[in-house]
């Protein structure tokens, strides 16, 4: 099995290619990620954190360069081929929890289970399970809006290790929460993670930073420290 499950060759991403107005959003990023990692990636606003996320995460097209996610080159796949990997293998939090707000927490959790084809039964008692390991055993049927954030972003986890994936990629986790709560959700997604899956997260808070086993800082749409 390859220790390597995320690298990138000369990676870049331009929007607005050829025209006056071209972004260089990253340029010739180079980076890997180990199986079981816990990886930061830090810098300041516009630094091309989110955008390296995205290409990483199978979530956006590079314009130029190489992803190799578990070995295998996915420059060539297909849209059916990315989304396969990514529904497969890959979870995310976002910032913003992103939860249907007319469903309870288990009912969130199970809807990507449900939508893989799952069994109803068995989506609801792995849902179950994972909303006491994020210790929300006592508000599976609370809806998002009669929750606290930290408490929603909990689920927005739960939800995310929905389909045993291998990374789990989180933009900004904490971005919304207060500092007790942020630390608090940080810890959960560590002690969620114990080495069962490759943890990314996206931060630009030091004190976040520090819990990661790699950190990897850009500047400028360019890794200056910590990519190899």
């Amino acid at each position: 099995m390859n220790d390597i499950i995320i690298e990138t060759k000369d990676l870049c991403k331009y929007y607005n290619q050829g025209k006056s107005n071209e972004v260089k959003a990253i340029e010739k990023i180079n980076i890997k990620i180990n199986r079981g990692d816990f990886a930061a990636l830090i810098g300041p606003s516009g630094s091309g954190k989110s955008t390296l996320l995205h290409m990483i995460g199978l979530l956006d097209r590079t314009t130029c360069g190489k992803i190799f996610f578990d070995g295998k080159d996915i420059s060539e796949f297909t849209d059916d081929e990315l989304t396969k990997i990514r529904r497969e293998k890959v979870g995310f939090v976002f910032q913003q929890f992103n939860l249907i707000p007319l469903l309870t927490a288990i009912e969130n959790v199970e809807l990507p289970m449900l939508l893989d084809g799952m069994e109803k039964e068995q989506a609801r008692g792995r849902a179950e399970k994972l909303l006491n390991r994020v210790g929300l055993g006592d508000r599976l049927y609370n809806r998002p809006p009669d929750m606290s954030g930290g408490e929603q972003q909990r689920v927005a986890i739960a939800r995310a290790l929905a389909n045993n994936p291998e990374v789990v990629m989180a933009d900004e986790p904490t971005g919304n929460l207060d500092t007790k709560t942020g630390k608090e959700v940080l810890e959960v997604l560590k002690n969620a993670q114990k080495k069962d899956f490759t943890l990314i997260i996206i931060t630009h808070d030091p004190k976040i930073a520090i819990f990661a086993k790699k950190r990897i800082e850009l500047k400028d749409g360019r890794v200056i420290n910590g990519g190899e």
